[in-house]
């Protein structure tokens, strides 16, 4: 009988094939080219010649050539451009996902659970006899023809109200979001890059939403001068403009799209460096860029008080370490009685966590 032969076995540096080592770096510089492909190819050509991330073996032609075949990237023949698929899309959400909130499984249901049993999606095991009021859907007719045997007999076999066995099923929470994106000039001011952790908290909350709570609503806004509503996709390609920052319209763009939900439960996620320059007074922009303009301050507060009222609370992601910003953040977030993160820009995954509802303060990494 002949056994087993057993040879050396060596294995990678980290157990990633060439590709997987280069498809890291070819999706984090997707992010900071925003979405342009060709960008990144010629990014990590220039890295390959100074820290020869490829072998004779594996080369960068061989990875462009598994992109294609894989499916992340595809090429225009007449035109011979190169985009990033669908595929690479939902790809880099869920790295960005993964880099700052780690590794979730998508679940069936995706929903908010509530210890309230009433007219929802999910059976509950336990069953109660019939009130007036409950629905032909409700009833459990196996219980209630076992029922009725037991009690009348299988000859003279007949089913009354007192039969009856209704199964519940159990309430669950839906959540309608607006996530709302600051692509303003002070976003790459100073040399400071914040709209690339910006969009990555950006692909993250809407990974996060759309895998864990598939069942809930997401409205994605971007504002700058103005205001108006991105696809999620169009995430990974979101760029930063020659705008100031009117955080007052991407709040009542948001509050507009949450009224058109029927949920009772909403909620404003806002990501921005904190620090709102223009109004638009019918078709004239008043702008202020040197500090905080009470005239433009004050209207953000007054809108945090409405959401308050409406309780829309607001989530605020502050991309930027300026104590006068901070301080503004702060006072919008208490007077919504809200929540702030507070992010550096060289942690991206450390926040620091503020619940001005429960007078609570963390850090989050």
């Amino acid at each position: 009988m002949k056994g087993f032969q057993f040879t050396k076995f060596t294995p990678s540096e980290d157990g990633n094939t060439p590709f997987d080592k280069l498809m890291d770096l070819f999706m984090e510089l997707l992010t900071y080219t925003n979405g342009d492909v060709s960008e990144a190819l010629q990014w990590m050509t220039q890295l390959d010649q100074q820290y020869q991330l490829t072998s004779q073996e594996y080369g960068l032609g061989d990875f462009i050539d598994d992109l294609k075949d894989r499916g992340y990237i595809t090429e225009d023949q007449s035109s011979g451009t190169i985009k990033i698929t669908p595929k690479t899309e939902q790809s880099i959400r869920k790295r960005s996902l993964e880099e700052i909130f780690g590794k979730l499984k998508k679940t069936k249901s995706g929903d908010h659970r509530t210890f309230r049993p009433g007219q929802g999606d999910e059976i509950n095991p336990e069953t109660r006899p019939y009130q007036f009021g409950d629905t032909l859907e409700q009833i459990d007719f196996t219980n209630s023809i076992r029922n009725a045997q037991i009690n009348h007999g299988i000859e003279s076999f007949q089913m009354r109200e007192d039969d009856l066995s209704i199964r519940e099923t159990d309430f669950k929470s839906q959540t309608s979001t607006v996530l709302m994106i600051d692509i303003s000039h002070s976003m790459i001011l100073y040399g400071e890059d914040r709209i690339t952790p910006a969009k990555k908290v950006a692909m993250a909350l809407s990974e996060l939403i759309t895998t864990k709570y598939p069942k809930d609503t997401l409205d994605i806004v971007v504002f700058g001068n103005d205001a108006w509503p991105v696809a999620i996709k169009d995430l990974p390609y979101l760029e930063v403009g020659p705008y100031h920052t009117n955080t007052v319209a991407g709040l009542e763009l948001a509050m507009d799209l949450l009224r058109r939900r029927r949920n009772p439960n909403k909620q404003i996620f806002m990501i921005t460096d904190g620090k709102p320059t223009c109004l638009k007074q019918g078709k004239r922009y008043y702008k202020n860029s040197f500090g905080l303009d009470r005239k433009i301050t004050n209207r953000c507060i007054n809108l945090a008080a409405q959401c308050k009222k409406l309780k829309i609370p607001i989530t605020t992601f502050m991309i930027a370490s300026d104590p006068y910003l901070q301080r503004f953040v702060q006072e919008f977030t208490e007077t919504n009685n809200g929540k702030a993160f507070f992010a550096s820009l060289d942690r991206l995954g450390a926040f620091i966590f503020r619940d001005f509802e429960n007078g609570k303060r963390k850090t989050v990494y």
